[in-house]
């Protein structure tokens, strides 16, 4: 064989390889989502599936309040301010007895 017919030949299987990809892409299997038409189709009838509480932008809030927290996240409070925490081990002697 040449060289021109081996690279036409080699050509023109990878361009059907190309084709055949898209094929292994589908199965005859079911999906995750099988059986919830009902559900999807009740959810595009909804004319408002939104919380009414969501539509409130006006959040209330102390500003003073905020103020304060913030600067407590700023400023880490002191090593001397934080108590000093202790442990107690007990240390027990075993005994051991003999049938």
């Amino acid at each position: 064989m040449s060289k021109s017919k081996l690279l036409l030949v080699l050509l023109g299987s990878s361009l059907l390889a190309g084709c055949a990809a898209d094929y292994l892409h589908n199965y005859d299997t079911m999906t995750l989502a099988s059986g919830d038409s009902q559900k999807a189709n009740q959810l595009l009838q909804t004319v408002d599936p939104y919380n009414p509480a969501s539509n409130n932008t006006r959040i209330e809030g102390d500003g003073a309040r905020s103020v304060g927290v913030v600067q407590k996240y700023k400023i880490p409070p002191s090593p001397a301010s934080t108590p000093a925490t202790t442990t107690a081990i007990n240390v027990g002697s075993a005994t051991a007895t003999s049938p």
